[in-house]
């Protein structure tokens, strides 16, 4: 039996991978594809998470928030214009004032204009620029994460509705048998012990039912806390394209394509331009300047009798020039500020090769636990059809009194413990597959190709931040676009039942 479609990678599709020119198509076909169109599929959970889910949402607001240290950064090297202006009324005039006047109103215009500062605003402006690009690779691998708990979320709610009619069909059978035992024990044709095992392991049917349904409440909850909404119909998942063939090539791929990786070669390269932005305040800085100055005082001026002087009502200036300012001694704080720096440098190239590191433990251990999964799926349908047909035979051998009730409660124990086997593992090779494919770059927006979807574009924001230079621009009034989910009931054990070729039929 095929588990899920989550089978090795051929060597067409190996080098199909590494070219990465057919993933989304074949991603967008497989889940299009995966269910019946009444059913919630994968890719319908997906796409609500991809707009409702607050913590996608808020790292999108937070990239916006980091594009606009770039126009911050550059607004330090352009000119300035500022208009200053004071009106003052004299409302008590010493004696023996000469002249007085008793209102005046002095404005001031201020032109200042950058021309050279080292290099600081240079530097400063690339390390955002950096931290602009490690940004927007820190968000592809939020998506991941989010759509990683989705896909986790959605198969573990698939995973536990199995297992509680696993044992919900355990508990009724086992309640058949106990009566079928009773009544043989009436007869004389079992013993007292028959009827205490079948009592007994009714109760850890049941027992084994409570927390079977408790863990489907929680996978439950934990959708709801993913997507936004109570899981409904939920459709098997489609298959998972592109998955490596070897551990080396799926390394090989992430060291190239992860974001994680990528974020933190960006923002070691911004650390590399603090340094230089440090060095700067070394260095001699040259600005131009000119003002404009208007002194204004009505025409209001008292003057003494008889004295011929002429007050003009008013005045009016200009003055240009440069101002050149040469750090001679500060304390030792630009030393300090580099060597702060080029600290904060070494410990980023440090995050580097530690995120690399982390990834390639990831992809080690997803690509092993997905291997180990499939051979887990294989073994435990082998079990399956050897612990059906074994029940079989006990239960004929146990109506001819060649078996006893232990051995076929035994033998009933088993395949339900096989039956859960298997759908454990098919969830564990399923979210071990995303993971692996999460690890490699390849479980984001623009891979899954999410249909009536309008995917967020960082550069497009980024490019609209960075062409900004007027003082009275902004946003739109910020807003909440995610869902709550308090007004969600809170969710029981009622269950659907699942067939794995034709989907979910009415639920229990």
């Amino acid at each position: 039996m095929q588990m899920l479609g989550l089978e090795a990678a051929s060597p067409a599709r190996t080098t199909g991978m590494r070219a990465r020119l057919c993933r989304s198509a074949a991603l967008l076909a497989v889940m299009a594809l995966a269910a019946p169109a009444s059913a919630e599929t994968l890719q319908n959970a997906l796409a609500k998470a991809y707009q409702t889910n607050p913590t996608l949402n808020a790292a999108r607001a937070n990239q916006m928030a980091t594009d606009e240290t770039v126009p911050i950064q550059r607004a330090a090297g352009l000119p300035s214009l500022n208009l200053n202006s004071q009106f003052n009324e004299n409302v008590l005039i010493p004696p023996g004032q000469f002249i007085v006047i008793p209102r005046t109103l002095n404005t001031q215009m201020q032109l200042q204009v950058p021309i050279y500062q080292g290099g600081l605003v240079k530097n400063n402006t690339k390390a955002a620029d950096a931290r602009v690009a490690a940004g927007e690779e820190t968000l592809r691998a939020t998506e991941a994460s989010v759509f990683s708990q989705v896909v986790a979320a959605y198969n573990d709610v698939l995973r536990d509705t199995q297992i509680v009619e696993f044992n919900r069909a355990n508990v009724r059978n086992l309640e058949v048998n106990l009566r079928a035992t009773q009544d043989r024990f009436e007869v004389g044709d079992l013993t007292r012990t028959d009827v205490a095992q079948s009592e007994a392991r009714l109760s850890q049917a049941r027992a084994d039912l409570r927390n079977a349904e408790a863990n489907l409440i929680g996978s439950k909850e934990r959708y709801i806390q993913q997507v936004g909404e109570v899981p409904a119909d939920l459709s098997q998942p489609p298959p998972l394209p592109n998955l490596p063939a070897g551990v080396d090539e799926a390394v090989e791929i992430a060291i190239k394509e992860n974001p994680d990786i990528a974020a933190a070669t960006k923002n070691s390269e911004a650390a590399g331009f603090d340094v230089k932005a440090a060095r700067a305040s070394r260095l001699p800085t040259l600005a131009g300047f000119g003002n404009v100055n208007r002194s204004d005082n009505f025409g209001g001026a008292i003057v003494p009798p008889g004295l011929q002087l002429r007050i003009p009502p008013t005045q009016e200036s200009a003055v240009v020039g440069a101002q050149l300012q040469v750090p001679l001694f500060q304390g030792g704080r630009p030393a300090a500020q580099i060597r702060q720096s080029q600290a904060r440098l070494t410990a980023a190239m440090e995050n580097q090769i530690a995120t690399e590191r982390s990834v390639i433990q990831q992809v080690r251990a997803a690509f092993a636990s997905w291997k180990a999964s499939l051979d887990v799926i294989t073994s435990a349908e082998a079990a399956i059809a050897a612990n059906s047909l074994s029940l079989e035979g006990v239960r004929a051998e146990n109506s001819v009194g060649n078996r006893t009730i232990i051995e076929v409660l035994n033998a009933e124990q088993e395949l339900i413990n096989a039956k859960v086997i298997l759908a454990t593992a098919r969830r564990n090779a399923y979210v071990a597959g995303f993971t692996l494919l999460a690890a490699m770059g390849s479980a984001e927006a623009r891979d899954l190709d999410l249909e009536g979807l309008t995917l967020y574009d960082a550069k497009a924001n980024y490019k609209k931040a960075r062409g900004s230079f007027l003082d009275w621009s902004g946003r739109d009034t910020p807003m909440v676009r995610s869902t709550r989910t308090v007004n969600t009931p809170a969710q029981n054990a009622a269950t659907a039942v699942v067939d794995q070729d034709a989907g979910v039929t009415a639920p229990r």
